[in-house]
Parts: structure tokens; C-alpha cells; sequence
């Protein structure tokens, strides 16, 4: 090997080392960036702002990820810590949800009374609502007289459920012994008065109670030409 190849294979050498050293220097730093930042968690910023008082719900939030080390130790990291609460006071968009934003939803607003029913687990609840969801009631008629048409009836929109007991085994009515026993579930609404005395009759005389889920954000309104449902007058 001469001289020049010597010289040739050094610089090689001298290459590798230089690059390794280079490498290492790479590693070092990343790891002093990742003790310096930490682990991520998730946190949830706002998509817009939210006006005090307002009911929460998870599609008013956008989940990001952000180093541990950064975030208050009373930053919210579960959505489901929204249940139930509204905001306090104005909430900004792009602001962190943390728990002193949000408090426990009253559980009546003035005017408001608790009203119970027992309501079919299987037709009425199916796994779906939970305190805090909004429901509109219906209920299904039997013809006032022989021969007039069962009616389908929206007694109540917006109701507001406070609690869902525990599922009960009902035997039928004296009264209609064709109709097998059901599981049912007592449900707790916070209602008007009149809409308290629309539903406690529906419990009473409609042939079945059902309860449908209002998406959270929408409107529980229904125009009056539409709550109530004939099979006849469907065109």
C-alpha cells in the first residue's frame, strides 16, 4: 500500500469516526428534548366560544396532544367529565377545558318539578340516554271510540332526564291480560307543570311511552301539524 492509499484509507477512517461522533451528538440531543418535554397527553381545546351556562358536549371540543409537563393539574383529559355540566362563564375558542370552567348542571330550573314514569327498557331506553340527555315523549292512543284510528302523539319535547333507576320486571295490567310482562325502567324528567301532567297521562292511558334522543346542540322543537301521527292520513 502506498502513501497515497494510506493517506486515503485515514481520511476514510477519520469519515466514520467524525460521522459517529456526528450521530451521537443527534442522540444526545433528542434525548435531552424528550426529558426536558415528556410524555404526551391529551387535552381538549375549544372549536368556538361558549356562552355561560351553556349545556357541554363533546363536539364543542378538538382533542390534542401536548407534553405532560405543560398542562394544569386541573386540565380536563376525559370528555366524559362533561357530563352533566355546563360552563360557568364564557368559554374562548382555542382556550384548554379545565374543571374550574364547568360546573354541575342545576338539577331544576325555576318553574321546573322532578316527575317520574316507568317507561319500557327495550322500546323507551335501549342503552342510549343517560342523565343530562334531552328526549322527546311519545306516546301511542288507542281511538277514542270504536272505530277511530290509534294516534301517534309527541306530548313532550326537550324533556330533560335527571336519572334512570334500576330495571324493573312489570306484570300486565288487570285489564289487558293479552299484553305479556316487560321490563321496565323508572325514569326521572325535570318539566313543567304541563308537560308534567302531559306525560304522568301518557303514562297512565297510552298504549306505549317511548322516548327519543335529541342530538346534543339540536333542536327539540316539533311544528304543532306534526305531533300528531295517523297511518290513514300518511301520504
Amino acid at each position: 500500500m502506498n502513501s497515497r492509499q494510506r493517506r486515503g484509507v485515514i481520511l476514510l477512517i477519520l469519515s466514520v469516526v467524525c460521522a459517529l461522533g456526528a450521530f451521537a451528538g443527534v442522540l444526545s440531543v433528542m434525548d435531552d428534548v424528550k426529558s426536558k418535554v415528556g410524555p404526551e397527553v391529551t387535552a381538549y381545546e375549544l372549536r368556538a366560544d361558549v356562552a355561560p351556562y351553556t349545556t357541554l358536549s363533546e363536539d364543542q371540543f378538538k382533542k390534542i396532544e401536548m407534553p405532560r409537563r405543560w398542562l394544569s393539574e386541573n386540565a380536563v383529559t376525559d370528555l366524559a367529565a362533561l357530563r352533566g355540566k355546563i360552563a360557568v362563564t364564557t368559554l374562548r375558542k382555542g382556550s384548554l377545558l379545565q374543571s374550574d370552567m364547568i360546573v354541575d348542571q342545576p338539577v331544576l330550573r325555576p318553574g321546573q318539578q322532578e316527575v317520574a314514569i316507568m317507561v319500557d327498557a327495550a322500546t323507551g331506553v335501549a342503552g342510549k340516554i343517560t342523565p343530562g340527555s334531552s328526549v322527546n315523549v311519545y306516546a301511542t292512543f288507542e281511538g277514542a271510540k270504536e272505530g277511530a284510528p290509534d294516534q301517534s302523539k309527541i306530548i313532550v319535547t326537550g324533556a330533560r332526564v335527571l336519572e334512570i333507576g334500576e330495571i324493573k320486571a312489570l306484570e300486565p295490567d288487570q285489564n289487558d291480560r293479552n299484553r305479556s310482562a316487560t321490563d321496565a325502567v323508572p325514569i326521572t324528567f325535570a318539566l313543567s307543570t304541563l308537560d308534567a301532567q302531559r306525560i304522568t297521562y301518557a303514562e297512565s292511558f297510552a298504549k306505549r311511552v317511548r322516548l327519543a334522543l335529541v342530538a346534543p346542540g339540536g333542536s327539540a322543537t316539533v311544528p304543532d301539524k306534526d305531533r300528531t301521527y295517523e297511518l290513514a292520513t300518511d301520504k
